[in-house]
């Protein structure tokens, strides 16, 4: 049945599923999505949206931009735009250190970033030769490593975020500022790892989904992804998730069928006519 995105946002806010997975091919809507999905909470909750859903998609990257030193090609930095998220999790909450031993964990021990936000940049070294010669030299990520940094630190708030409310008793958190939090968007953290990388992510995300309490407190997740193999790991590990195929149809409407197996798009019978052209 043919939908507005609009629609298929508000039955997934309005789903009771703790885990609600979705496929779909990049440029089907995704982002939109998630935007969509923020639009009809903010529609019954007015200011209240920040303190309802959290979320992970292509504006969190946006808040990220390299700033080149095109003149001495040496003096790289990562600079922030102006939020509150990152100046919160880190400042108030102190987690860089956290966020330091996920990124490295993902990418090198030996690569280190330095938090400046009161300059409003992060810098980042590495650390060359042995013994008493070690030098850190300072270096621009990757697009793969740069992507596994902003994960780095949504996974941190994610898993304060998890800690927390896994304690019953409000009063006994040490912060109350996820009391109100019911959603958890997450749209493809995955666009540019490596598979080793990938699959990592979405085990490391699934344990985490698992591993907590969170029927108790009512608070679900939305994971959209256009990668088979990430969904192809979160399907299997999440076996109780409601596991959708969005669509985006030639008119510009939508629809969103259930997804049954762990494969969203059928890659052996393409293998089987294709072999049986080549008979």
């Amino acid at each position: 049945m043919a939908k507005a995105l609009s629609d298929i946002a508000q039955e997934l806010k309005d789903s009771k599923q703790k885990v609600q997975l979705i496929y779909a091919f990049n440029g089907t809507g995704k982002t939109r999505l998630s935007k969509e999905f923020t639009k009809s909470l903010q529609a019954e909750e007015g200011d209240l949206t920040r303190d309802k859903i959290l979320y992970y998609n292509a504006f969190t990257e946006d808040l990220f931009y390299w700033d080149n030193d095109l003149d001495s090609n040496q003096d790289f930095k990562l600079k922030i735009q102006p939020n509150s998220f990152i100046s919160w999790i880190i400042q108030e909450q102190g987690q860089d250190q956290n966020i330091i031993s996920h990124f490295q964990h993902y990418t090198n021990d030996k690569m280190t970033p330095s938090f400046l936000l009161s300059d409003g940049h992060i810098l980042f070294t590495i650390q060359s030769g042995d013994g008493e010669d070690k030098l850190n030299e300072q270096i621009k990520l990757s697009k793969g490593e740069e992507s596994n940094f902003i994960w780095s630190i949504f996974y941190t708030l994610l898993e304060l975020v998890i800690s927390e409310l896994d304690i019953l008793e409000p009063d006994e958190r040490s912060t109350r500022e996820f009391d109100d939090l019911e959603y958890v968007f997450i749209d493809d953290p995955v666009s540019s790892l490596d598979e080793n990388h990938l699959i990592e992510v979405a085990s490391n995300l699934a344990g985490l989904i698992k591993e907590s309490n969170l029927e108790q407190l009512g608070l679900r997740f939305v994971i959209t992804t256009h990668n088979p193999l990430f969904y192809n790991v979160l399907h299997n590990e999440l076996g109780n998730a409601d596991r959708y195929r969005l669509e985006k149809l030639e008119d510009g409407t939508y629809q969103m069928p259930i997804q049954r197996n762990d494969s969203p798009f059928a890659y052996h019978l393409f293998l089987c006519d294709y072999s049986s052209d080549k008979r």
